[in-house]
């Protein structure tokens, strides 16, 4: 008897390197024991047997409890995969809505150029960070987003969710005071505003949770950037909202330099590493 995959479902466990092939020229670089169990005649006790062997072989990483990925030999080194290329698969597996954000955006507009170390995804409810390989992977919480501000991308494995350019730079300034520096975050924000639009930019600024997120970014595109196009879609959705003073670099302290127009306290020095 054969199952979906093409495989005679009463071999041994010392097939599954079989399947692992088979799986892999299907275009897919994960796993999950559910689907061994469900496609070998052998006992959990064999099966987690040959997985440990596997694992030890550097032939496959655990990122979660029943969840793997197959490594091949040109990521054998790092004991992982680009997170592109399992993020999907792992995400309907814990059934979390998530997007891919911050840094790790940006990288995929062409707004970041160092290798990354880290990811950072965005979920609906709280995760652990965790570590696969010699990567580690950050969540951050939102509870809510607009599924208009998600874009798909494509890997060699297929879909994943990635925040717009607009979303992905709000972010940058909800969650400033947990991801590095302003003067990082401008470096990045410079070529990515590049791929922003004004039309998107209120349409995504119409719908953020945070005003204080939108104040900082439209200080910095209209002061610091000079981008008057995209700061006024920010200035039209505040209009209508009820503002404060807020820090621009949240993790610094007030320093009573604020900027009138956008009420942000401009508590930092912004220097750009380009």
């Amino acid at each position: 008897m054969q199952n979906i995959y093409g495989l005679d479902k009463s071999k041994k466990y010392e097939y599954i390197d079989e399947y692992l092939l088979n799986i892999r020229s299907k275009g897919r670089f994960s796993f999950t024991f559910e689907e061994l169990k469900n496609t070998f005649d052998s006992s959990e006790q064999a099966i987690r047997k040959k997985i440990s062997r596997l694992k030890a072989d550097n032939k496959i990483a655990i990122v979660r409890k029943d969840f793997y990925i197959v490594i091949p030999p040109e990521y054998s080194d790092k004991g992982t995969l680009p997170l592109y290329l399992y993020i999907d698969d792992l995400m309907n597996y814990l059934d979390r809505e998530y997007y891919i954000g911050l840094y790790s955006a940006a990288a995929l507009y062409g707004a970041a150029h160092q290798q990354p170390m880290e990811y950072q995804i965005i979920v609906r409810k709280t995760m652990r960070d965790f570590v696969v390989g010699d990567t580690k992977i950050n969540f951050f919480f939102r509870k809510t987003w607009e599924q208009y501000n998600i874009e798909k991308k494509k890997s060699a494995a297929g879909y994943f969710n990635v925040s717009s350019p607009e979303l992905t730079a709000l972010d940058f300034m909800s969650f400033n005071g947990k991801i590095g520096g302003i003067s990082r975050i401008v470096t990045i924000l410079e070529e990515l505003i590049e791929e922003m639009k004004p039309s998107r930019m209120y349409k995504t600024a119409s719908t953020y949770p945070q005003n204080s997120a939108l104040q900082r970014l439209g200080y910095l595109l209209d002061k610091i950037f000079n981008r008057e196009d995209l700061a006024k879609s920010i200035r039209r959705v505040l209009k209508v909202k009820s503002t404060q003073n807020v820090l621009l670099a949240i993790a610094s302290p007030k320093k009573g330099n604020i900027d009138r127009y956008w009420k942000v306290d401009v508590n930092i020095e912004i220097e750009s590493d380009l």
